[in-house]
């Protein structure tokens, strides 16, 4: 069995994903890509990955395989990417902001109000006629974009009432993730935006360190943010897509068969992937609903246009500009 990994530097796990080697018939070589993934099982990312790996199992007789790894068992994101970068591991989920520093230019699908519906992300994301230039040109890096998974919208939750207008933002702390970009974009839409680790995020909001957060559906209820915020608004200032990042050599050098079965499984994965998170959000609405947590909607238009000069901002690249100007030619 050859698995796809560098041996000297990951011991410990190359003992798991290597513990059918001595049975291994010397007539058949088995390729098992390792992934590294930030979440728990249940997600709907490792759900796809799963039947990602199944299906290439299936289409290449058990010559190609997949082992994922959740809950950051080898580290967080930044690592991972990174492993994935020298071939110590083949493949990483990572956030979107996170590949900005790689290429600036991935700037462009982490600015607010970028997308105007998830399926308008999902008709994106996954188009080479978009991304295809922008997801290989951190090629020369040591990694390749092979596939963009949701991860819904980010809406507002407060503790103390529901959010309407950007003035029912005024003066609250509100908890974003860690980038200038989304401090800016919380402070333009009214809030003072407050960047922090997510496990510290419920015991802010309860010790009054913030008033509130902002997060998709499932985290909302899975970290059980509804308990001490229970005003959810959509706000929908966010879709940022999750990419799963590839060492470049070990793509290239898959034979073009299998490399076509990647396309075309990693499609259906990215296809089921946004379905799945669809289905997830609403059960987890209807969980928290039921928990006492209110939802409400909002005019979208007050908020798309506070945060506008944000976007004029970072899009200065001629890829950025070409981008946008493609994903919002064909939401017309």
């Amino acid at each position: 069995m050859k698995t796809v990994q560098n041996t000297l530097k990951l011991a410990g796990v190359s003992a798991i994903a290597l513990g059918a080697v001595f049975g291994a018939s010397p007539a058949f070589s088995e390729t098992v890509f390792e992934i590294a993934f930030n979440q728990p099982e249940t997600h709907p990312q490792y759900k796809a990955m799963e039947r990602f790996g199944e299906a290439l199992a299936e289409r290449t007789n058990g010559e190609y395989t997949v082992k994922i790894f959740p809950n950051e068992l080898l580290g967080a994101q930044k690592e991972t990417v990174e492993m994935a970068q020298t071939g110590t591991i083949a493949m990483s989920l990572a956030a979107a902001s996170l590949l900005e520093s790689w290429n600036p230019d991935f700037v462009v699908f982490n600015l607010p109000y970028v997308f105007d519906s998830m399926e308008h992300q999902k008709s994106v994301v996954n188009n080479p006629e978009i991304v295809g230039d922008l997801y290989n040109s951190v090629a020369d890096q040591g990694i390749v974009v092979v596939a963009a998974f949701t991860a819904g919208s980010r809406n507002v939750y407060l503790k103390d009432r529901p959010v309407e207008t950007p003035a029912d933002l005024s003066g609250e702390k509100i908890r974003v993730m860690q980038s200038q970009t989304n401090i800016d974009m919380m402070n333009m839409m009214g809030g003072n935006g407050i960047a922090m680790g997510q496990g510290e995020v419920y015991t802010a909001i309860q010790t009054g360190v913030l008033d509130g957060g902002e997060n998709n559906e499932v985290t909302y209820w899975s970290l059980k943010h509804s308990e001490i915020a229970p005003y959810f608004s959509y706000t929908q200032h966010l879709m940022i897509p999750d990419y799963l990042v590839m060492n470049v050599d070990m793509y290239e050098d898959l034979p073009d068969d299998v490399k076509q079965i990647f396309t075309e499984e990693l499609q259906k994965a990215a296809d089921y992937e946004f379905d799945v998170f669809a289905e997830d959000a609403a059960k987890s609405r209807a969980l928290a609903e039921e928990a006492g947590a209110t939802f409400n909607e909002v005019d979208l238009q007050p908020f798309r246009d506070a945060v506008r000069p944000l976007t004029e901002q970072k899009l200065t690249s001629d890829v950025t500009k070409k981008i946008y100007a493609q994903m919002h030619g064909e939401a017309q």
